[in-house]
């Protein structure tokens, strides 16, 4: 077995890393969390988005800058090696690899299988919702362990798949809300003028941020990536752009499809009620189907970093066995036993 990973990934699946990862369920239901922060006044809904945005695309392009500069194996841990010294790379490495992916990867697992039985009316708390949810996990690790230029194929496939509704709600949500006059109202007319600007500004910034969570995962596969020192940083400046232009335009677009008042009183369904306003009642349920099929995109886009984890401090010849966790099938090009640890972590 060798220990080099090859080239096999291009530009379109670095860019879907980003974007798939990032937009999961959370833009589809978000906006009644922040209405109901900002008392119902859209404009300060609209600035919570952009400055959360605005924080993204300072930090990707941050990382852009050292991504043009350095790559050996998982971009964060190489960043923080060459910042401030290979031991705390170390605990970054450990960090991510024990921690952050496979929490967040069990997360959206148990999230996917959630929004499946709520489209199939199952129970979501009972044993049929952590069924799903660990049928996922497997699924998505068996993809990624045995196939991972299918894997990098399926998350570019679901990145496309998820833009469709929120650019369609963007652009027909608008135009219609602005045909009916819904868009100039709901942006003029404020639910709770009683919550002042600042409070409702902090507050919605803290609903949405977990929406823009999780692009830095992109940089695990950067010595996967060809030519990864001129795509990679495109792929975290432009993906960060592509996210915060279609999470505002969405924004705008619901605003056009149903009232503030609908939305803060609907809850998760205020979504669902949008989307059957502009697109028919089969529009209502297809946007539960996207949605799995967005949060399954995320899925597999954490899984291909939580697979690679340990085999980030492996090849540094650091963490526990290097020489097993650095091993890489001869087949796949992935290293099994790497990948085996982060599914057990993440099963946890």
């Amino acid at each position: 077995m060798g220990s080099e990973l090859r080239k096999k990934y291009g530009l379109p699946t670095a860019i879907a890393m980003v974007v798939g990862i990032v937009i999961g369920s959370g833009v589809f239901f978000k906006a009644e969390v922040v209405l109901k922060a900002t008392g119902g006044n859209m404009p300060l809904g609209i600035a919570a988005w952009a400055v959360v945005g605005l924080i993204m695309i300072i930090c990707s392009y941050t990382f852009s800058v050292m991504a043009a500069k350095y790559e050996r194996m998982n971009g964060v841990v190489d960043y923080a090696e060459m910042t401030v010294g290979k031991n705390y790379g170390y605990y970054v490495g450990w960090f991510m690899a024990v921690i952050y992916n496979p929490t967040l990867t069990s997360v959206l697992a148990w999230v996917s299988a959630r929004y499946t039985c709520v489209l199939l009316d199952w129970d979501i708390t009972g044993g049929a919702c952590m069924t799903i949810a660990g049928f996922y996990l497997v699924a998505i690790y068996a993809v990624n362990a045995l196939a991972p230029i299918i894997a990098g194929k399926f998350q570019v496939t679901t990145a496309a798949v998820k833009l469709v509704p929120l650019l369609l709600m963007a652009v027909i949500g608008t135009i219609a809300g602005l045909f009916s006059g819904m868009t100039v109202s709901n942006f003029t007319h404020v639910v709770n003028a009683g919550i002042s600007a600042g409070n409702g500004l902090f507050s919605s910034v803290a609903a949405v941020a977990f929406a823009y969570e999780g692009w830095i995962i992109a940089t695990s596969i950067n010595a996967e990536i060809r030519n990864g020192r001129k795509n990679l940083p495109i792929a975290l400046v432009l993906g960060a752009l592509i996210v915060v232009f279609v999470y505002i335009f969405y924004y705008i677009g619901l605003s056009g499809a149903v009232t503030t008042e609908k939305l803060m009183e609907s809850g998760q369904a205020g979504a669902r009620l949008a989307f059957q306003n502009i697109f028919g009642n089969v529009g209502g349920t297809l946007i539960f189907v996207v949605v799995i099929i967005s949060c399954l995109g995320t899925l597999n886009g954490l899984m291909m970093g939580c697979t690679r984890g340990m085999y980030a401090l492996a090849v540094r010849g650091r963490g526990p066995a290097p020489d097993a966790f650095r091993q890489l099938d001869p087949v796949t090009n992935m290293p099994s036993n790497s990948a085996v640890f982060g599914l057990l972590l993440s099963g946890f």
